[in-house]
C-alpha cells in the first residue's frame, strides 16, 4: 500500500507565486499511482486571512486523481496565541466549511491514519482538550490497526528531550504526552510538514519523517540545524514495516522564499506605520 505525502504547497490565486510548482507536482502524483495522498499543511500562501486562498486551494486538490485527506497547517488556520495570526473559532469554521475536517480518521486496511491539527496543540483552547479526548478514543478503539499519525508542525525539532522550540516545533509538555501517546498505542509513524525541510529519524518508539515543501525552501534568514534543503515529497510504503522516503522532484521551480519573502507574507503594519 502507497502513500504520498504533499506539504507546504503554499497556494494562492492572490499571491500565486509558487503556483508553477503545482501541475509538475500533481503530475508527479498521478505517475506514482498511490493509494491515498496526505497534504500536511500549509495548503494556502494566506488562507488564515483570506478565503479565497482556501477556496483556491480546494479547486487546486480537485485536480489530484487518487483520494486526498489533508490537515490544516498555521498560514491555513493560525498559530498559537500571541501571534500575528492566532487560531481561533472563526478560522477553524472556514477551513471546515470550505476544506473539510481539520482532524480525522481514516481506515485503510489493516492500518488507522489519524490526522490531527497541531496549530491547536499546546494553545489552551477548548479545541485542545477535545481533540486530545478523541486522540485517545481513536487509538483506544483501533482493534488492532497498525498507526499512522499526520500532522502540520513536527513533534521536536532536533531531539524529543528539546526545550522550547518557538513557531517550529510543539511546545514541551503537550510534546511529552504526544510521545507517551503515541508510544502506549505502537504508533509506527508520525509525519509532518512545516519546516521546508526534509529529514527521517528512525528509532524507539515510532518513525519521524518531515516532508519536503513543493513550494519554496527557506534561505540563510533561517537558521535550521538539521534536514536537508530541497523541494519534493514523501513516499510511505505500509507492509510488514513501514518504508518512508524522501523524493527529490527535479521538475519543481527552486523558488527561495528570502527573495520574495516582503511581497508573500510583509510585516503586520504598526501603530507607527498606520499615522
Amino acid at each position: 500500500m502507497k502513500i504520498i505525502q504533499i506539504t507546504d504547497t503554499h497556494l494562492s490565486s492572490l499571491k500565486p507565486h509558487f503556483r508553477e510548482n503545482w501541475r509538475p507536482l500533481v503530475e508527479w502524483v498521478d505517475s506514482m499511482a498511490p493509494d491515498l495522498v496526505v497534504h500536511t499543511g500549509d495548503l494556502t500562501v494566506d488562507g488564515a486571512d483570506f478565503e479565497e486562498d482556501l477556496v483556491h486551494g480546494r479547486e487546486m486538490l480537485r485536480g489530484l486523481r487518487y483520494p486526498t485527506l489533508c490537515v490544516p497547517g498555521n498560514h491555513d488556520v493560525g498559530d498559537m496565541p500571541g501571534t500575528r495570526q492566532p487560531v481561533d473559532a472563526g478560522r477553524l469554521a472556514r477551513w471546515r466549511r470550505i476544506i473539510g475536517p481539520d482532524r480525522w480518521v481514516h481506515n485503510l486496511g489493516e492500518w488507522r491514519l489519524i490526522g490531527l491539527n497541531s496549530l491547536i496543540i499546546g494553545s489552551g483552547l477548548s479545541e485542545e482538550d477535545e481533540q486530545l479526548a478523541w486522540l485517545e478514543s481513536t487509538l483506544r478503539t483501533r482493534e488492532g490497526r497498525r498507526v499512522l499519525v499526520f500532522k502540520h508542525k513536527p513533534l521536536f525539532v532536533e531531539d524529543p528531550e528539546e526545550g522550547e522550540t518557538g513557531y517550529w516545533g510543539l511546545r514541551p509538555e503537550p510534546r511529552r504526552r504526544l510521545l507517551a501517546l503515541f508510544a502506549e498505542h505502537g504508533v509506527e509513524l508520525v509525519a509532518s510538514g512545516h519546516l521546508h525541510r526534509a529529514r527521517i529519524v528512525d528509532g524507539a518508539p515510532f518513525r519521524c519523517v518531515w516532508g519536503p515543501s513543493s513550494g519554496f525552501t527557506v534561505g540563510p534568514m533561517v537558521t535550521m540545524p538539521v534536514g536537508e534543503v530541497l523541494l519534493g515529497a514523501a513516499v510511505h510504503i505500509l507492509g510488514s514495516t513501514v518504508e518512508s522516503r524522501i523524493v527529490p522532484l527535479g521538475a519543481l521551480k527552486p523558488f527561495v522564499i528570502d527573495d520574495v519573502l516582503q511581497e508573500v507574507y510583509p510585516p503586520a503594519p504598526t501603530e507607527a506605520s498606520l499615522s
